[in-house]
Order: structure tokens, then sequence, then C-alpha cells
């Protein structure tokens, strides 16, 4: 393993997997079901909560306002803690139904509430569920009055103004530019890889062709020094015992070079080289 992540392809998967993780987990791969929904919504309603969730987006708008339909059971508190980073840049408001009101709690989650803003974002959440307890039957309605709430809280400075932008989380950026880079890489790699492998395929077709064309010379060359050997053969036990000695020294060189060529073991080069100077002891012993 430690070979293996000393590599750089081990490196590059490490930091892969890193982006990887890094991803799920600013992407809400923990997140709860309101969570889940808040971060690209602006409004959840629990299962059994009769709301046109819809009409309640419509209603909202684009504003930096979130609203939560809670199960009469849910713990509002835990709730708001919930959609913290699914939710950051808004204004919270939790609701359920209490009795013949609803139960509330805003949790404002705008930029510096800890420190400089503490004093408006506990405005925010004290103002923003006003005049709602009335509409209790009528949850669009209460939007509505939720809205104007929130509208006012922003023409007195409470809540900064401004539209909520939904905007994927950087490691999403990242994982499509790494995945973007992969293809435009990988398709490189294979168009200089195809590049290369057809110029070295072309390279060993040429020489494999030069060979076969060195064989066939070689072949015809050792046919020809045959029909010689041939023709001296006519002579033998008839001559002289020097051209005897001379022609069996021809035909055993002759035969060794036949098994060197069915072995294919010596260079085209050399092989052609001893049939030419056989050649030529045959031209010259026929003169004889």
């Amino acid at each position: 393993m430690r070979k293996f992540l000393g590599s750089a392809f081990g490196a590059a998967v490490l930091a892969c997997l890193v982006l990887a993780g890094w991803a799920l987990w600013s992407g809400g791969v923990f997140d709860g079901p309101i969570a889940r929904q808040v971060r690209s919504a602006s409004v959840y309603a629990a299962p059994g909560v009769d709301l046109d969730v819809a009409a309640a987006e419509r209603i909202v708008g684009n504003r930096r306002l979130v609203v939560a339909f809670l199960a009469p059971d849910a713990d509002l508190r835990d709730a708001c803690a919930s959609v913290h980073g699914a939710a950051d840049g808004t204004l919270a408001l939790m609701l359920k139904r209490d009795g013949d009101d609803y139960d509330k709690y805003a949790c404002a989650l705008l930029p510096d509430v800890d420190d400089e803003n503490f004093g408006k974002a506990f405005v925010a959440e004290t103002m923003i569920g006003s005049g709602i307890d009335e509409f209790l039957d009528r949850p669009l309605d209460a939007l509505k009055v939720i809205a104007v709430s929130y509208d006012r809280l922003v023409r007195t400075g409470a809540v900064p103004d401004g539209a909520r932008t939904i905007s994927p989380s950087l490691p999403r950026y990242l994982v499509a530019a790494a995945a973007l880079l992969a293809v435009v890489v990988g398709a490189a790699g294979l168009y200089f890889g195809a590049r290369r492998a057809g110029r070295v395929t072309a390279l060993r077709r040429e020489r494999l062709d030069a060979a076969t064309d060195d064989r066939s010379a070689l072949s015809a060359s050792a046919g020809v020094l045959a029909q010689q050997i041939i023709d001296l053969d006519g002579r033998y036990k008839k001559g002289t015992a020097a051209f005897d000695k001379k022609y069996r020294k021809l035909t055993t060189e002759y035969a060794g070079l036949l098994e060197a060529i069915a072995v294919g073991r010596t260079s085209t080069a050399a092989l052609t080289s001893r049939v030419e100077a056989l050649s030529r002891k045959a031209t010259v012993l026929k003169g004889q």
C-alpha cells in the first residue's frame, strides 16, 4: 500500500477519493429529510401535512427565507439546527401545529449573526412568525403573512436585501472539472497513442516487407547457385582429381548454406553474401 500511494497513480487515486468524499459531505450526503429538501428549495412539508408545496414555493419566491411545516411531534429546535449547512444565508422558520396555534422556532442563518448582527438576528427571529396563528388551517395564507413580515424586516435592515442563490458546492465544480479534464486527457491520450501505434505498425510492416523481399532475393540466388552446381555435376568423376575435390567442397558448403537458410538464425545479408561467394566459386570451377 505504501508503494502504491507513493507512485504518481496512487497519489492521484488518493486525491480523487478525498475530493469525492469532500463532494459527498458538502453536497449533503448526511443530510436529514428537512435539510435535503431546503438545500435546493424554500419550503418543506413533513409527511401528513396538507400543503401545496409548489404554490408555497411561488409565494416565498427568491427571498432568503426557508419555511418548514413539521409534524406535531417534531422538535423545532433540532430541526432548525439540522438545516444550518443546507439553508446557510437564509432566515429559517420551523412550524408545527400546537392545538389551535402554530408552535414556531426561527433561526437566522445570516452573515455575522454571532457578532455585530446579533441584535438584528434576534429581531428577525422574533418577528418572522408574527400574525400567522389565525391561519392555522390555511398554510398558504400563513406563508403570505410570513413573506410580508420578511419584506418588512428587509426594509428595516434587520435582514439583508437580495435574492437567495442556490449553487453547487465547490467540490462539485472540482469533480466536474476533473471529469472534463479526464475526458480531454483520455481522448488526447487515445489519439496520440493510436497515432504512435499506427506509426509503429507501419514501420514494422515495412521491415517485414523488406525482410520478405530480401528472403525472396536470397531464395532466387540460392536457386541460381543450385543450377550452377547441377551443371557442374556432369563433370564430377570425369574430370581431374583437383576438380572433384573442389566440387565436393562446393557441394558441402552448399549443403551447409541450405541448413543455415532453413534454420533462419543467420541474417539475410550474411546468407546472401555466402550465396554470392559460392556462386563465384562455381563460376570459376566451371571454367577449369
